[in-house]
């Protein structure tokens, strides 16, 4: 094939649109440098990450996890917004402007790529899925250190990896995030006048893995900083279960800061004013101080 064949191969690929809600199938996954076929205790993924920057030996990198994308599933992905690699691209060469990291953006099993199943989310394996595609990337690129960086359902994941003991994590900026999850589905469930179910999760399955009951795995690090950022008014995760969970890793010894932040209404989940990527500048590097 011809470099310009090539080339226009290449792009075709990455304009085409990303699956969602697949099987793992190690034969279909893709052999470039956006994917990882991983393994982990519950299973294994075929994971799809986008990323900007030199990630090839890099220092510190930021790695970013987004929310829930439940109301996407059931639409054809060519209606799915931003549903293509060169896309997922385009973000993160955003957020490398903004932040002048190297970016990583994961994409949470069932979603833009990622095998797995979406309304699974929340349980042991889509965190696990995570855990297992974070290690892959550092080990592919020789990263030594990470920002994280999540929303909402990709807070509650980002704060999975913290509680996996990890020791490579600088900083995990956590806004509108997910814990007390059994608390939370009970308080959703009560606001539009369902049946009890108290032994679900807002997804309708049982057991989900709530990092708020596993801060005990959290690796002490005096250097680390957890940003928990949210809205007193959010309607989708409470804040003060947000603020529980901050609690939490201040009783357990972890610096961290409880931070507000003005929210889109009517349901002041999704913060403004770009709050997470301002937040990273409150991050410590290593060998730095953090600043003001």
């Amino acid at each position: 094939m011809s470099g310009f064949l090539l080339l226009i191969s290449v792009f075709a690929y990455a304009e085409t649109p990303l699956q969602w809600n697949q099987p793992p199938s190690r034969q279909h996954c893709p052999t470039s440098n956006d994917a990882a076929w991983v393994q982990y205790p519950s299973g294994e993924a075929c994971m799809r990450y986008f990323s900007a920057g030199t990630l090839r030996d890099a220092p510190l990198a930021l790695v970013v996890l987004k929310g829930d994308r439940v109301g996407l599933i059931k639409r054809s992905p060519d209606a799915i917004p931003g549903n293509t690699a060169n896309a997922q691209r385009r973000q993160a060469r955003a957020m490398l402007r903004q932040t002048g990291l190297p970016t990583i953006i994961i994409a949470r099993p069932g979603t833009y790529g990622s095998s797995g199943n979406h309304y699974r989310r929340r349980q042991a394996e889509e965190f696990q899925a995570i855990a297992a595609t974070l290690d892959a990337i550092k080990a592919r690129y020789g990263i030594q250190r990470f920002i994280l960086s999540g929303h909402s359902g990709g807070a509650t994941a980002a704060s999975a990896l913290l509680a996996t003991g990890r020791r490579d994590i600088d900083c995990a900026v956590l806004t509108s995030g997910a814990w007390g999850l059994l608390e939370r589905a009970q308080r959703m469930r009560q606001q539009r006048n369902a049946p009890p179910a108290p032994a679900l999760d807002g997804t309708g399955l049982p057991h989900p893995w709530d990092p708020l009951d596993h801060i005990s795995g959290i690796a002490a690090d005096p250097l680390r900083l957890i940003l928990v950022i949210g809205n007193p008014q959010d309607r989708n995760t409470p804040f003060d279960l947000q603020a529980r969970f901050a609690a939490a890793l201040r009783e357990h010894g972890h610096r961290v800061m409880l931070l507000e932040r003005p929210a889109a209404p009517p349901a002041y989940h999704d913060l403004q004013g770009n709050a997470a990527i301002n937040a990273i500048q409150l991050c410590p590097q290593r060998g730095h101080t953090p600043k003001p």
